[in-house]
C-alpha cells in the first residue's frame, strides 16, 4: 500500500475532532458514600493528562476512526474498504515502542502541575494495551511481546501511581475487531454493531461477556484504579436516545446496544471499591461526572464535569500536528476550573514510545504557571459570579478567594473589578511571590494596585492570581 496512506488523515484528524458533547443538565450524584468520596477527590485535582496511544499511532493517523464506514469519514478512493481495514488490523504486527518511557510521560505530567492520568487501554478499533486473555489482538501478541515492558497499561499506571497520581482506565464500549461486535457474516456500514442483537441475541451475550471479562482484568490486575473511563455513547440501551444524542448525527439503531451497566459498575467496584464510573454522554447513575470534548461550556455548573481538549490538533500522534501554546492551555484551565470544571489535555506519545521535545516543552511551562499560581486553582470550587471581562473568579473551602486576570490586554499598574469584593479591612497578595498589594472598594468596583517594580515580570504571564478574604 502506497505511502501517502500514512499521512492521509492529518486534516481529516483535525476535522473531526472538533465537537463538544453538549452538557446535559441531568445528573445523578452517587449515592455509594465512597463514590461520593473519590468524586470530590477527583474534584480537587483540577489538571490531569489524557493519552491516546495505539496501533493508530504506526502511520499517524486519527485514532480508530478511520476504518468505520460513515459518509463523513474520508479514504483513498483508489483503496478498497476491505482492503483498507485489512491494512489497519496489519499496523499491530508493525507496532513496536521500543522506547515505551512511562516515567517520561509521568514526571512531565507531575511537572505540568497535573494530578491524575486517564489512559487509552483500548479504544474501538479493539487493540488491547494490556495483556487481555480475552482476545490475541493486544500489544502483548506483537512483535514488542518478548519486551519486559510487553504488558503496557500495568508500566504506564505504575509509572502515574509512583508520582502520585489518581489513574483512570480508558475504555471503549464498542470494539471493531471483535466477532461478537463487528461479525465478518455481514458488512460494517457503521460504528454500531452489524448484527440485529434481537435475531443473535446469543453473540451479543458473548460480546457482554467479553467486556466484562475485560473490565473484570483491568479492576483486578492492574493495582489501585481510580476512574473507569468508558467511551463509545452509542452504546446504550434505547431508551437513553435523546435529542442529544441525535444531535450528533450518528446513526442509531432500532435496538438495544447496552452492555448491562450495572454488571459492569458492579465488577468494577468489587475490585475497586469507590472507583468512579464515567459511562460518557450516558446520562444517570453510571456518569458519575459529564466530559464535554474539544471544548467549554459557556456556564458554569456545580455538577462535576471534565473539559477533555488536546495539545495538539489531534488525541494520537500524528506527524507535522500543531500544539497550542502553554498561554492558550494556562487561559483554558482558568476558564474551566471557574465554571467548576477540571481540564482533562490529550496528549499522545510517538509510535516508539516517547513524547516529542514540543510537548515537554509545552508541560513544563504550564507547569511553572501552576507553581505560582496553583493555590487559585487546586481545591477550589465555583462563585456565583465566575467572570468578570477578563477575570476568572474561584474560592477555596476557607475564606480565601481568587481572581485570575487573564493577561488578554496590557498590564497596568491598576486593574479592577466588579463582583466578588474583598473583606472590608483584608489583605491582598499576588501569588507568583507573594506581593501584597494595595487595594480600594469604590461602590462594586474593586481597585487594586500592582507595585511598579513587579509589573514588567507579571506582565509576561499567561495570567496573573491575586488572593484575598472575602
Amino acid at each position: 500500500m502506497r505511502i501517502c496512506i500514512y499521512l492521509l488523515f492529518f486534516a481529516f484528524t483535525l476535522k473531526a475532532q472538533n465537537t463538544l458533547h453538549p452538557v446535559s443538565t441531568s445528573y445523578t450524584y452517587p449515592t455509594d458514600p465512597l463514590v461520593a468520596e473519590k468524586l470530590e477527590k477527583w474534584r480537587d485535582q483540577k489538571f490531569g493528562m489524557i493519552i491516546h496511544w495505539g496501533i493508530y499511532a504506526v502511520p499517524g493517523i486519527i485514532e480508530s476512526w478511520s476504518i468505520c464506514n460513515e459518509d463523513w469519514i474520508e479514504r483513498d478512493s483508489t483503496i478498497r474498504y476491505d482492503d483498507y481495514k485489512r491494512w489497519y488490523w496489519s499496523q499491530s504486527e508493525k507496532f513496536n515502542p521500543i522506547k515505551f518511557n512511562p516515567e517520561q510521560w509521568a514526571s512531565a505530567a507531575k511537572e505540568a502541575g497535573m494530578k491524575y492520568l486517564v489512559f487509552t487501554t483500548k479504544h474501538h478499533d479493539g487493540f488491547s494495551m494490556f495483556d487481555t486473555k480475552w482476545t490475541d489482538f493486544k500489544i502483548t501478541s506483537g512483535p514488542f511481546r518478548n519486551h519486559p515492558r510487553a504488558n503496557v497499561t500495568q508500566h504506564v499506571f505504575e509509572a502515574f501511581r509512583k508520582e502520585g497520581m489518581m489513574i483512570g482506565a480508558y475504555f471503549s464500549k464498542p470494539d471493531w475487531h471483535s466477532q461478537y461486535f463487528w461479525w465478518d457474516k455481514y458488512a460494517t456500514p457503521d460504528r454500531n454493531v452489524n448484527y440485529d442483537i434481537r435475531k443473535h441475541p446469543w453473540r451479543w451475550n458473548k460480546f457482554k461477556e467479553f467486556t466484562h471479562g475485560q473490565i473484570n482484568e483491568l479492576t483486578s490486575e492492574y493495582g489501585p484504579v481510580d476512574i473507569l473511563w468508558l467511551d463509545g455513547g452509542w452504546v446504550r440501551p434505547r431508551n437513553t436516545v435523546t435529542e442529544e444524542v441525535l444531535s450528533w448525527g450518528a446513526p442509531i439503531p432500532d435496538f438495544d446496544q447496552e452492555i448491562d451497566m450495572p454488571k459492569v459498575a458492579q465488577i468494577a467496584r468489587a475490585n475497586q471499591p469507590g472507583i468512579l464510573v464515567v459511562d460518557r454522554t450516558v446520562h444517570g447513575e453510571f456518569e458519575n461526572y459529564r466530559t464535554p470534548e474539544q471544548g467549554i461550556p459557556s456556564t458554569k455548573s456545580e455538577d462535576p464535569w471534565e473539559s477533555c481538549i488536546t495539545l495538539g490538533g489531534a488525541w494520537s500522534y500524528v506527524p507535522g500536528d500543531q500544539f497550542k501554546s502553554a498561554e492558550w492551555a494556562i487561559k483554558t484551565l482558568v476558564e474551566i476550573v471557574s465554571k467548576g470544571g477540571n481540564l482533562l489535555l490529550g496528549v499522545g506519545p510517538t509510535p516508539e514510545g516517547e513524547f516529542l521535545s514540543v510537548q515537554l516543552e509545552r508541560l513544563k511551562e504550564i507547569g511553572k504557571w501552576l507553581e505560582r499560581n496553583g493555590e487559585g486553582i487546586y481545591e477550589t470550587r465555583t462563585v456565583d459570579q465566575f467572570k468578570y471581562e477578563h477575570f476568572y473568579f474561584t474560592r477555596a473551602k476557607d475564606q480565601r478567594r481568587f481572581a485570575i486576570r487573564l493577561n488578554n490586554e496590557p498590564l497596568t499598574e491598576e486593574v479592577s473589578w466588579k463582583g466578588n469584593a474583598p473583606k472590608k479591612g483584608s489583605k491582598m497578595f499576588i501569588l507568583d511571590g507573594n506581593i501584597p498589594v494595595k487595594w480600594q472598594q469604590e461602590g462594586e468596583l474593586t481597585r487594586v494596585f500592582i507595585p511598579k517594580k513587579s509589573l514588567d515580570k507579571l506582565a509576561k504571564d499567561a495570567a496573573i492570581t491575586f488572593k484575598f478574604e472575602q
